[in-house]
């Protein structure tokens, strides 16, 4: 892989008027689930005005990014279709734009419903599948211009070796960027923590996190409440603040650019 060679995210404005610069600090980003099934408790489904709450309280709490996403993730939730999510998330999008000054990341991974994203005011493109679910989103993401959020997953949790094989992963998608004309400096890596791993696999990534610096793109890392850490500490979604504390304090001491969190002000 090449490295970080320029930043062509420094434009964006974050928290407090800042302009992005990689190395400074860890950025956080608050989530805003507009779904009905939400594995961490916290889906808003489809009331508008709450979702304007949350996103404007997570703003004034400190977050740099807003993350906004409309089909939930949680191991076990059926997929929906492309026209069912943008039905969600639009109108959430329309209504959030005008009313923050930090930027948005929509957390799709189609190429359709991400296009009329950031027609509609996102910023960022968060693909949890790494352009493996539909490769089309490149494509979307260098017309655009929006970054790209490339997060490792996978269908099984079968692994040769555990590091090398989710290197291999986020090299063979970042090639399929790069492909497709997103410029390295566009790109953001996620290893995936919850993401066709084991709680074991999940440990090891969060203790091997300063290896991913190596790669060469910014690192964000999203542990907030994921299944891990309430297996660990035997305790619900609400529950896990302090586990996740834990979690974003490994992190951030080990060069993490973003956290992907739901309690932004804890």
């Amino acid at each position: 892989m090449t490295t970080q060679k320029e930043n062509l995210l420094a434009g964006l404005t974050v928290a407090q008027g800042e302009k992005l610069a990689w190395g400074r600090r860890t950025y956080v980003m608050g989530v805003v689930n507009v779904t009905h099934d939400s594995f961490s408790g916290d889906g808003l489904g489809s009331d508008i005005p709450a979702i304007v709450d949350r996103a404007l309280r997570l703003e004034a709490e400190g977050a740099d990014f807003l993350d906004i996403g409309a089909e939930s993730t949680r191991p076990g939730a059926a997929p929906i279709g492309a026209e069912e999510e943008l039905e969600r998330l639009i109108p959430a999008l329309e209504a959030i734009a005008p009313r923050v000054s930090i930027p948005l990341s929509v957390d799709t991974y189609k190429a359709r419903v991400a296009r009329r994203a950031v027609e509609s005011g996102a910023a960022i493109i968060n693909d949890v599948w790494g352009l493996k679910a539909d490769p089309g989103l490149a494509a979307v993401a260098a017309a655009t211009g929006a970054p790209l959020i490339i997060m490792h997953t996978q269908e099984d949790t079968r692994y040769g070796d555990l590091l090398p094989d989710v290197f291999r992963s986020l090299s063979r998608s970042v090639t399929l960027a790069r492909e497709a004309g997103v410029p390295d400096g566009n790109i953001i890596l996620d290893p995936g923590i919850g993401f066709g791993k084991t709680p074991e696999h999940n440990l090891e990534v969060l203790r091997r996190l300063p290896e991913f610096k190596a790669l060469g793109y910014p690192l964000l890392v999203g542990a907030s409440r994921k299944s891990t850490i309430g297996l660990v500490l035997d305790l619900p979604p609400e529950q896990r603040l302090e586990g996740t504390a834990a979690t974003v304090a490994l992190a951030i001491g080990s060069g993490a650019d973003i956290v992907r969190v739901h309690d932004v002000k804890e």
